[in-house]
């Protein structure tokens, strides 16, 4: 599902003054790119986890992949608009209606498949109504740390991706 939102990115708007220049693919800047803000997302990764097997004490198999699908969909598809440009998402920064557009309705499907015959189909179990507001809220903060790692990562490197 997170690829679909991804499939709306050819019609993204660019910030005009990254393309004032032409630019070359650089491995190098990608590979110190994820080196630096993969940590970041995976914290973020391990506090759901805590909370689901630490907290929730939960042991259903069933239960915690599909939170942790639900979660990873939401996670992803916030995420993308926080790395989509070096400005302030939203703010600064505006996606294309297509991009907003396939990130809620991917979101909201993401939340609400559980809950039907097709999830039930592909192996998802009902999610309890109390682990909605930690898929919702871990990756609304996980985007106030990641734009807190991106001012680093750019005032460290001078670029951003």
């Amino acid at each position: 599902m997170y690829d679909f939102g991804q499939l709306t990115l050819p019609f993204d708007n660019v910030d005009e003054e990254y393309l004032a220049k032409p630019r070359k693919f650089n491995v190098k800047s990608l590979k110190k790119f994820m080196l630096f803000m993969g940590p970041v997302s995976s914290i973020f990764d391990l506090i759901i986890f805590a909370l689901l097997l630490g907290v929730f004490k939960l042991h259903d198999v069933a239960i915690f992949q599909t939170t942790w699908f639900s979660y990873s969909i939401f996670s992803n598809l916030l995420g993308m608009h926080v790395i989509r440009t070096a400005k302030l998402p939203f703010v600064e920064s505006n996606a294309h209606k297509l991009v907003y557009f396939s990130s809620i309705v991917l979101a909201i499907v993401g939340l609400i498949i559980p809950y039907t015959w097709l999830g039930s189909l592909i192996g998802l179990a009902p999610i309890p109504f109390a682990f909605i507001p930690m898929i919702i809220v871990i990756p609304i903060l996980y985007c106030f740390v990641a734009l807190i790692a991106k001012k680093i990562y750019i005032d460290m490197y001078g670029e951003w991706i």
